[in-house]
């Protein structure tokens, strides 16, 4: 088994609080900032930020290629999409179960990364954990509501949404694994600059941005996710895929959703029902035992 570095877990840990820490955040701007404004002002924030940093540095980008479209498809299935599919989640679940819904990435992440890569084929142990992975996401939306029998459709809608960002990210994770090559920062950068490109048109004509009148807290919210959890986190995530490999970083969403949680609930005042910590409990159990490995 590779070992890992004092560096490697520090990448991890840095992840576990800025992605876990998001959901308040995101909770907090989509107050008085909508989905679409409030993922094109993150994705501006960290573009700016990554680019002014890779200058000063004196990287360069790279010339025209096919390096260019692998930055643009991570640039919509890991920044742009999942951005505001989890923002416009958010308008209707609280912060903590934002959180423990995305804890079914790294499930996920095991069936593409069967399908899509050579060496994570899905062994007895992924399957046993996927399949309590499932049950736990059963159990946070509710087999009724599933079912279609009773809850309220927005609500549902807004779980799926955010699920549906989760799924953004896995397969991120394996894109990253399969196509990205070259320096971590300019790699970073460029995805997060096209992200910003395609989001912000969208949300001019969308939202027309210049009509809100956000609070302070915010626009400070939008400011934060676009430094700690979109541009720093960026650089964290690729360059630990690349010295770790997705397998660890997907240890991530050990700490993730028990972060979302514990904030949630002091910061916030968040209240989960049973059937949450319950799912959580399942979800982190379908984690831990995809990651035993057969003697």
């Amino acid at each position: 088994m590779q070992s890992r570095t004092l560096k490697d877990w520090g990448l991890l840990a840095t992840l576990v609080v800025l992605w876990g820490s998001n959901f308040m955040f995101v909770k907090l701007g989509v107050a008085t900032v909508p989905p679409a404004t409030l993922a094109a002002g993150r994705l501006l924030v960290a573009a700016v930020t990554l680019v002014a940093v890779i200058r000063a540095l004196g990287y360069r980008f790279p010339p025209r290629g096919l390096v260019w479209i692998h930055y643009t498809i991570l640039a919509v299935v890991g920044n742009s999409l999942p951005f505001f599919l989890i923002s416009w989640g958010q308008q209707t679940i609280d912060s903590s179960l934002a959180g423990i819904l995305m804890a079914i990435m790294p499930l996920a992440t095991l069936l593409m990364a069967h399908l899509w890569v050579t060496d994570e084929r899905l062994t007895r142990n992924r399957a046993v954990g996927f399949g309590l992975g499932f049950v736990g996401i059963v159990m946070l939306i509710g087999p009724a509501a599933l079912a279609g029998l009773g809850g309220s459709a927005a609500r549902i809608l807004a779980q799926l949404s955010v699920l549906g960002g989760a799924l953004c990210y896995a397969s991120q994770s394996v894109l990253v694994r399969v196509t990205l090559r070259g320096d971590v920062m300019v790699a970073s950068a460029a995805i997060v600059a096209i992200a910003a490109a395609i989001s912000l048109p969208i949300a001019l004509v969308i939202d027309q941005p210049w009509n809100l009148s956000p609070s302070t807290t915010s626009v400070w919210a939008v400011v934060w996710m676009g430094i700690g959890p979109t541009a720093i986190a960026t650089l964290a995530f690729i360059k630990l895929i690349g010295s770790a490999g997705p397998t660890f970083m997907s240890l991530v969403n050990y700490g993730v959703p028990v972060v979302a949680v514990f904030l949630g609930v002091v910061m916030l005042g968040e209240a989960p029902n049973a059937n949450a910590y319950t799912g959580l409990l399942l979800i982190l159990t379908g984690i831990a035992v995809s990651q035993l490995r057969r003697r």
